[in-house]
């Protein structure tokens, strides 16, 4: 096998990891703008809480993508498809306020259990949403 066959598809990875790094850097400045609080400065102040939450909702938003780009017919399709993880995702979040009152002011305090809940309920909107693009 030659080296150039192996690199064929250097360019289709390229361009799905750069679409894959701005779709989640979108998402990640629509859930900091949608969150009443800084989770960057309380991450960076040690608030685990926060950290936790944080992270279970990039991983909730990067199942799907993930399932997106490989489901995929192009990457327009993979764009619009996380685009529809994100809004799903967004949902998520606010589903998850409704069902746990005060859960934008316990966080930010450090209370773990409102924070696992939260993560647990991105994880699982993303597992979902993966399932359902498996079509």
């Amino acid at each position: 096998m030659h080296i150039a066959q192996s690199l064929a598809g250097l360019p289709a990875f390229i361009a799905y990891y750069i679409v894959g790094c701005v779709l989640l850097g979108l998402y990640g400045l629509v859930y900091t703008r949608l969150t009443p609080y800084d989770e960057m400065a309380l991450i960076r102040a040690n608030n685990v809480a926060a950290a936790i939450a944080f992270a279970g909702s990039i991983l909730g938003f990067i199942i799907p993508l993930a399932a997106a780009f490989v489901n995929s017919v192009g990457l327009f399709d993979a764009v619009v498809w996380g685009l529809v993880a994100l809004i799903v995702q967004v949902g998520a979040y606010r589903l998850a306020r409704l069902l746990i009152p005060g859960l934008c002011e316990r966080i930010p305090e450090g209370e773990m259990a409102p924070a696992i809940y939260l993560a647990v309920v991105s994880l699982t909107g993303g597992m979902l949403q993966s399932a359902c693009m498996s079509y």
